[in-house]
């Protein structure tokens, strides 16, 4: 099984994900769609960083940044640090989840990654990262924010 993640840079939640028993390309633009339907109204400027594997590199993926508005980014070849914030989410998933379970089938185990990402890892966990609270908090936050400012105004 492969899974396939677009995550907010601000709130670190995962705002779109796929799995697939493939990595094919369709795999990524299945996590792509994900987050633009996350994220009806995106901001003017929408950067997808990845590593540079074929499937982020493809024809495919370039024609789909293109029609959606999004602007791609790529880190250095080898150096992975330049995807720190990706390589941090699939750490954390394999400690405090994956490696703590076996599962009789892939469909579930698709179904468990998929409920573990969207309860427990974008709405319980605390990242260190942004203060100690969860991405989904993080967001709520920002946009009480955003509301109080555009009341004042």
């Amino acid at each position: 099984m492969y899974l396939a993640t677009v995550i907010d840079a601000h709130s670190r939640r995962v705002i779109g994900w796929a799995i697939a028993e493939h990595m094919r390309t369709d795999l990524i633009q299945d996590a792509l769609r994900m987050a633009l339907t996350l994220r009806q109204d995106p901001p003017a400027q929408v950067v997808f960083h990845s590593d540079r594997g074929t499937q982020y590199a493809s024809a495919q993926i370039t024609e789909f940044a293109a029609a959606h508005g999004i602007t791609r980014s790529m880190g250095l070849t080898g150096i992975c640090w330049d995807n720190a914030m990706a390589e941090s989410f699939f750490a954390t998933l394999k400690t405090e989840f994956y490696y703590r379970h076996v599962w009789p089938t892939r469909a579930r185990a698709a179904r468990e990654v998929g409920a573990w990402i969207e309860d427990r890892y974008n709405r319980r966990r605390r990242h260190s990262s942004i203060g100690q609270i969860s991405p989904v908090d993080i967001e709520m936050q920002y946009s009480s924010e955003q509301a109080e400012v555009q009341l004042a105004a």
